[in-house]
């Protein structure tokens, strides 16, 4: 037990290192707070879904202190006590502690890669509704309108959190279809060869375009909303920017290209489908 006990406290203390490393490396950053990052949630996810629920919610109180840490600027921009408890709260604590609820599909999903995957956007889900609720309350009036705070908070929200979960679920589907996580030491999963052949790169060059786009669409559109005068979130500034029109043609490239190998990949598993051979089942005999 003790040895159990030390193998899971190292695990957690370096996983949540790695974590923190990868919140470092930002694919995109808003100008409002929220960035788009290498995965950096699935550590902890996947110490959650590796040791239960009481190490994965404790090892992401960890993780959340360390975000609020790396985050001290931000409350800087709000004035009130309250509104300082809430941010660290609802932008940090509890946004980042959802990382422990990544395990609780193990045994309820029989395959391991989904199971994991499911909880990988379970907790990216509540994430996002933690700063929705911040965004349509603390933030409001601040980085977003007055009016209509709960529609802007969803939206702006949406831009980083959509990316961040399509690359969180993503990365934990792959590394659980990889090893085999409910060891005490991880080893890599055997896998019966596709009989079909198709090459898995053209799925996975599809999957990253499309992320690609949508990571440019997001820093390109968010990049012209805000006011000049006020400095403040104005989703109308959209309007009067001719942004659109790159954003338009890198978002239409991108959905036929993406198109084009997802339709060769999927006339390549057609072909190589044996096909059924003559006599197979056998006649009746006269």
């Amino acid at each position: 037990m003790k040895n159990t006990n030390t193998r899971k406290l190292v695990e957690s203390a370096l996983m949540v290192a790695v974590a923190t490393v990868l919140s470092l490396f930002k694919l995109a950053e808003l100008p409002y707070g929220g960035s788009i990052t290498l995965a950096s949630m699935l550590p902890v996810i996947i110490i959650a879904y590796r040791n239960g629920l009481g190490w994965g919610l404790g090892t992401g109180v960890v993780y959340a202190a360390l975000q609020q840490v790396l985050g001290l600027k931000t409350l800087s921009y709000v004035t009130t006590p309250g509104s300082v408890i809430a941010v660290i709260m609802l932008d940090y604590i509890v946004a980042f502690t959802v990382c422990g609820l990544g395990g609780v599909f193990r045994g309820v999903v029989k395959k391991q890669n989904a199971a994991l995957s499911l909880g990988a956007a379970l907790a990216c889900v509540l994430r996002y509704a933690c700063h929705v609720i911040s965004g349509a309350t603390v933030w409001a009036g601040l980085s977003i309108p007055t009016t209509a705070a709960l529609a802007y908070s969803f939206v702006y929200n949406a831009t980083y959190m959509i990316p961040e979960t399509i690359v969180t679920v993503l990365a934990a589907y792959y590394i659980a279809s990889l090893l085999d996580l409910t060891r005490d030491i991880p080893v890599r999963l055997k896998h019966e060869k596709s009989a079909s052949g198709a090459p898995m790169w053209l799925g996975i060059g599809a999957v990253s375009l499309i992320l690609a786009a949508l990571i440019y669409d997001v820093v390109a559109v968010f990049s012209h909303m805000q006011n000049p005068d006020s400095g403040e979130f104005d989703i109308q500034a959209f309007a009067a920017s001719h942004i659109w029109v790159p954003v338009l043609i890198v978002t239409a490239a991108v959905a036929l290209v993406a198109t084009a190998l997802l339709f060769v990949r999927r006339n390549m598993i057609s072909r190589a489908q044996p096909a059924p051979a003559d006599g197979d089942s056998e006649q009746p005999r006269a």
